[in-house]
């Protein structure tokens, strides 16, 4: 009998779904390669496209199709959005300073460090137990001025929800811009852009287009300095020649992810809830971190006490199944989760903790073939350690 083969790590990446393959081949195959700034007859076939992946991106968010910034992904929009508003801030005479949660991605993070080191600060604006930005902490910060404030909308490790309107309202009357990180919202969460918010990151892989695409909704071109300098291509946000294949791809993933969050949310979050559901059942002591809190439906992070994490997720691969020790990004790291940190999860639980994350391609089998071979996995893992004296 061949082994399973269970892919529950859609937090990381997604397959590329066929239409979206579909819709690009045209632009990588099929005939049409212009440059998109070229003015002849092949490069307005390749504008046309990008022009159309735009407005359907710009759709699926609620924003205008000359908002939309493409980026090489999430990581690159990220670091757009916060050091480009830092340095346009510092241009203008404003503080050259931004705040970002606890939790966010380490994009943003690493962003903010970068603006430490051209002479900037960070403030770091801590959450509760359930994972709810402190407002109180975030009006302290607005108080003394920043350039940036960026939170993002759907957690990556233990898929927290944050309430983007209210912060983004609140940096509005303060005449701060807000960015928010929306790699995890779109197509798990109702998605609309605040009209308020000024800065929205997407990312392709994440909802069934490849690698190597992402944006960045600009509401507003003059909250930002570019980091890339060239052309005059995006209006100089951004420039360099698109990649239009990538362009279309998160065009039409985008519109199917809009179209079809309707239903992901009751589908993907019954496999998500019946899995969790199943674990605790059969190991009593384990904890599904952020439960109980606001969470998009696709994503269980659950700590298996007397294990650690990168023994599980061998013995897991074994077994055919595959997820995650938190965020891809930091895979071999030896070091607790910043997340589970900042959410107050104790160390032996952090250093414990692993990532389900559910797609639209899983099922209940896969459900049922998870929680039947979990218990027998943590059994191996605990004797191990147990004989290493850990």
């Amino acid at each position: 009998m061949s082994r399973p083969s269970i892919y529950l790590d859609n937090a990381a990446t997604t397959p590329v779904r066929p239409e979206v393959l579909a819709a690009m081949e045209p632009f990588l195959g099929g005939g049409v390669f212009g440059n998109p700034s070229s003015a002849h007859r092949f490069g307005r076939e390749a504008r046309a496209g990008v022009h159309e992946a735009r407005r359907k991106i710009a759709a699926a968010v609620g924003a205008e199709p000359n908002q939309i910034v493409f980026t090489s992904g999430g990581t690159e929009a990220d670091n757009l959005a916060v050091v480009g508003a830092a340095l346009a801030a510092r241009a203008a005479g404003r503080p050259f300073r931004v705040a970002v949660s606890a939790i966010e991605h380490k994009a943003v993070l690493a962003a903010a460090h970068w603006v430490e080191a051209l002479g900037g600060e960070t403030i770091v604006l801590p959450v509760d137990g359930r994972g709810g930005l402190d407002l109180s902490a975030l009006d302290a910060a607005l108080a003394r001025g920043v350039a940036v404030v960026s939170v993002m909308w759907v957690n990556n490790e233990v898929g927290l929800v944050q309430d983007v309107a209210a912060i983004a309202e609140r940096c509005h009357a303060a005449g701060t811009t807000f960015h928010t990180d929306a790699v995890q919202a779109l197509g798990k969460v109702a998605c609309t852009v605040p009209a308020v918010c000024t800065l929205l990151t997407l990312s392709g892989h994440k909802i069934g287009a490849p690698k190597g695409i992402g944006a960045l909704v600009v509401r507003d071109k003059k909250c930002l300095h570019p980091l890339i300098h060239g052309g005059g291509q995006q209006s100089g946000i951004r420039p360099g020649t698109e990649n239009v294949a990538g362009a279309v791809a998160l065009g039409r993933a985008a519109e199917l992810a809009a179209k079809e969050v309707g239903a992901f949310g009751p589908t993907v979050g019954a496999l998500r809830d019946e899995f969790e559901r199943r674990v605790l059942a059969a190991l009593p002591d384990a904890q599904v971190n952020g439960a109980g809190a606001p969470r998009a439906p696709h994503v269980a992070n659950v700590s298996i006490p007397g294990t650690d994490s990168e023994a599980m997720l061998m013995h897991l691969d074994l077994a055919g199944i595959a997820c995650s020790s938190g965020s891809a990004c930091s895979t071999g790291s030896v070091e607790p989760s910043h997340v589970l940190t900042a959410l107050g999860v104790p160390w032996d639980r952090a250093i414990a903790a692993l990532r389900f994350s559910f797609g639209k391609t899983n099922t209940m089998a896969d459900v049922d073939y998870v929680a039947e071979q979990l218990p027998g996995i943590v059994a191996k893992v605990r004797q191990l350690a147990g004989v290493l004296g850990r």
